[in-house]
């Protein structure tokens, strides 16, 4: 199982419009095959910068990877990571 994590910051202002549209864009990755526990979170932690964070799961690599070259995932980034995402860091983890 791989979990895929990336944790943003948007170039929206909080609780505008424009933030809510984004979000909500989002749930089309949910669709695609091979994602499992897709999760929408917001961070509450004043130790961290960031604003969001999601989060989803694979049941191996080749889901993962074709996740990647999914067109719903590549029209996601360019239409709406690429412009609107200030920021992020991405993390991908394996259990031990």
């Amino acid at each position: 199982m791989i979990r895929h994590t990336v944790s943003f910051t948007l170039k929206h202002p909080a609780g505008s419009d424009a933030e809510r549209a984004f979000l909500d864009s989002a749930l089309v990755l949910a669709a695609i095959p091979g994602v499992e526990q897709f999760e929408r979170l917001r961070q509450v932690s004043a130790k961290s910068d960031f604003s969001f964070s999601f989060s989803m799961e694979f049941a191996d690599q080749a889901a993962y990877d074709s996740y990647n070259v999914h067109p719903d995932h590549v029209a996601f980034v360019r239409d709406r990571w690429v412009p609107e995402v200030e920021r992020f860091q991405e993390l991908d983890y394996i259990a031990l």
